[in-house]
C-alpha cells in the first residue's frame, strides 16, 4: 500500500529555488538556515494596471497599508516611476507577532512611456490603498518634410 502525501506547490518552488541558487553558487543566506519563508520582506512589488482609452493611459497600483505620504511618482526622460516603503509594525512586550504574511520594504516600478503620452499632464490620486494615475496622450507629431534642392 502507498502512502498519500499532500502536495504543497509554495514548498516545490521554494526546493526548486534553492537546487537553481546551489547549482549557480548562489545562497539564499541565514533564511535557509532558520526555515523561514520563501520570501523575503523586500521582495515585493505593489501589483498594477494599465488600461487605455482614446484619451489617456490608466495606472492603477495597489498599495494597501500605505498613505501617499509613503509613496513618489515621478516622470523624467519618457520613463514613469513608481517608489515607496511599506513599514513593519515593530513588535512590542504586549503584542507578538505570530505570521506576517504580507511583504514589507521599500519597492520601485518603472514604466517606459509611448512617445504620445503628454509627460506634463500627469495627475494622480490616492484613495483606499490604490494610486491612480492618469497620463493624457498627445498628438503625435507630424512627420515634417523638408525640400532639398539639387544642383
Amino acid at each position: 500500500m502507498a502512502n498519500i502525501t499532500r502536495w504543497n506547490p509554495v514548498r516545490e518552488f521554494d526546493d526548486l529555488m534553492t537546487r537553481y541558487n546551489r547549482l549557480l553558487g548562489l545562497s539564499r543566506g541565514s533564511d535557509e538556515r532558520e526555515g523561514k519563508d520563501l520570501f523575503s520582506s523586500s521582495d515585493w512589488t505593489p501589483a498594477v494596471d494599465i488600461k487605455e482609452t482614446p484619451e489617456a493611459f490608466n495606472i492603477e497600483a495597489e498599495l494597501p497599508g500605505m498613505s501617499k505620504d509613503d509613496v513618489k511618482v515621478t516622470v523624467q526622460n519618457g520613463v514613469l516611476s513608481i517608489e515607496g516603503e511599506r513599514k513593519q509594525e515593530e513588535e512590542t512586550d504586549d503584542k507578538k507577532q505570530h505570521r506576517v504574511e504580507r511583504f514589507y520594504g521599500s519597492f520601485l516600478r518603472r514604466f517606459t512611456l509611448p512617445e504620445n503620452v503628454d509627460e506634463d499632464s500627469v495627475k494622480a490620486s490616492f484613495k483606499d490603498g490604490v494610486l491612480s494615475l492618469t497620463l493624457t496622450k498627445t498628438e503625435p507629431a507630424e512627420p515634417k518634410a523638408i525640400e532639398v534642392d539639387v544642383q
